[in-house]
This record gives C-alpha cells, structure tokens and sequence, in this order.
C-alpha cells in the first residue's frame, strides 16, 4: 500500500461517514453519490495504508485505528477553516464588533482624531468603546470585558501583551491672573508651596501628579479633587490654584476666551506614556497593532518629536 498524503475532501468524507454512521447517510449529507464517496474513502485507505471501516449486516463501524485517527482529522478540518478565514479576511479586510477600553482622560482626546480612517478603511470593522479608570483596564481585558484597552502604561499582566504608543506632555494651566502668569518662565522651584488641582485619587493620573508634588514642594488640593479634565479646567479659571493637563485635552478642549495661560516647566519636561493591550491569545493581533499604528502616527504628527518613544516591539506584560 502507498502512503500518500490525503486530500482534505477525503478527511472532509472520512469525518462526514464516521458521524453519519454509514456511507448512505453521509453521501446525502454531502450532496455527493454513494459510489463517489465509496471511490473517494477508499482512495484515502490506500493513502494512509490502513484500514477506516468495517461494513456488517448491522452498519458501518469505525475500526481502532480509525477511532484514533478521527480527532486529528477533525483538528485538520478545523486548521482548513482557519486558513481559508484568515484568507478571506485578507483580502476583504476585518469585520466584526471589538470592545475597546479607554481612560476618560485620554479617549476623547484620541480617538475623534483617528477613528475615521480607519473606518474608512475598514468599513465592516465596528468598536463599542467603554470609559474606565486606568485600574480597571488591565483585569477587564484578562477578564474578557474587553477585547483590547487603551490607557497610560504600566499596564501589567502576565496574561497580556502591550504595545507602548507614544509619550504625552503634561502643561502647567492656570488662571490669566495667577501669579504664574508674570513669570518670564515657570520652573520647578516655583511650584514650592503652590496649591495644585488634580483628579480624584482613583485616576492613575492623580497619582503621578501627587508624586509630583511630593517632590517639588506643592501641596494637592484634596478636597476639591477634580472628576474630570474639564473639572479640573473650569476650577482652574476660577482662580482656585493651578494645574497639570495632558497635551491632547489642551490642544481640543483650551482656548485663549477661557481665561487660562497654557504653559511648561522650563527645567523640565512632564508626560505621561500610553500604550495598547490585547490578550496573547487574541486572534486579531494583526489588527490591533494596525490600529497602535494609526494611534502612534497621529500622535507624533500632533504632538512632534515630544510623543517619540524609542522603538519597541510590542511585549508582554510581566
């Protein structure tokens, strides 16, 4: 007997004669002549060198080896339909419904700017966006809330992957009339013993300016914490201390008719890193690094040489 390889057709008929439980159920349930699907079974027992049926009076039965055979034919079927997916998605671009997890800090920010283009780009392609706080982005996407999340870095879990996007500055806003304002330049010494304004403690960005704080000698206004940018915004117009707000929600949400002074420290430059994440196992990788892509090169283009991360691949959350 020769051992060829088989066809998938004759793998498809072996598979469709075992769950049928005999060659006429199976001939009917492939649309195709009980002589033909005969011919082609037992082409694939020349091709494999054994034996797959045994015929009685009582029916059709499977043989050991052909019990043992079947789960891999069934796995080769599925790689099959895989393959053929994965081609046609190819060629006619992704489709489906993703869940995307984003900061409320960061999303509305971000997204407006690069969201269509890519639907134009794919138009089957449709993305539920859910707002949380930076905390619950990582355990959601392990979790399977979310199909991949967008959000400030770190973002760890042994369990994911993460690709870093792009840095973001942080400016120093404040009221026209606050004291900063008659400074030629601001510099860290001058935050000593300032009031500061920042978001409520659950945001991973109140951390990062309480940090601040600590080490250049200002002081967070705890009890009147912001809930939002725009909170945070709005209090400072008030005159009710000054503020750090990130570079993309200046450059959307700030006008000169606000009556606030957008500014930087002058010895040292202030930003956040932000990164996407998506399950190791997640089949359309390919597409959220696409999609990491577009989120980097509108970045860059926006913000300059400022958002420039060096060049890393996407790695995995340790």
């Amino acid at each position: 007997m020769s051992h060829n390889i088989p066809s998938p057709r004759q793998v498809q008929y072996f598979i469709a004669v075992a769950e049928a439980g005999g060659f006429r159920g199976a001939a009917e349930r492939l649309a195709v002549s009980q002589p033909t699907l005969t011919q082609q079974i037992g082409a694939l027992e020349d091709a494999l060198g054994l034996r797959l049926f045994e015929r009685s009076r009582a029916g059709t039965h499977l043989t050991a080896a052909a019990r043992e055979l079947l789960p891999a034919a069934r796995r080769a079927v599925e790689a099959m339909q895989s393959l053929a997916d994965r081609a046609r998605a190819l060629s006619s671009g992704p489709t489906g419904t993703y869940r995307l997890g984003v900061t409320p800090t960061l999303g509305p920010y971000l997204l407006p700017h690069v969201l269509p283009a890519l639907h134009r780009r794919y138009g089957a392609l449709r993305l539920f966006i859910r707002e949380r706080a930076p905390r619950d982005l990582a355990p959601g996407l392990a979790d399977g809330e979310f199909d991949l999340v967008l959000g400030p870095l770190p973002i760890e879990d042994e369990r994911l992957t993460v690709q870093p996007l792009f840095r973001e500055p942080l400016h120093l806003v404040f009221a026209s009339d606050h004291p900063f304002a008659a400074l030629p330049r601001v510099l860290r010494c001058d935050l000593r013993g300032q009031s500061i304004l920042a978001l409520e403690e659950h945001h991973q960005f109140h951390q990062q300016i309480q940090h601040l704080c600590d080490e250049l000698g200002a002081h967070v206004l705890r009890n009147y914490e912001g809930t939002s940018l725009d909170a945070l915004r709005l209090m400072c117009a008030t005159g009710m201390g000054a503020t750090f707000l990130p570079a993309l929600y200046v450059r959307s949400e700030i006008r000169r008719q606000h009556g606030l002074h957008v500014s930087e420290l002058a010895d040292e430059t202030l930003f956040r890193t932000h990164g996407l994440a998506w399950r190791h196992d997640s089949p359309a990788e390919e597409l959220f690094r696409e999609l990491g892509a577009e989120l980097s090169g509108f970045a860059l283009k926006t913000l300059g040489d400022a958002a420039a991360l060096e060049c890393k691949p996407a790695k995995r959350a340790r």
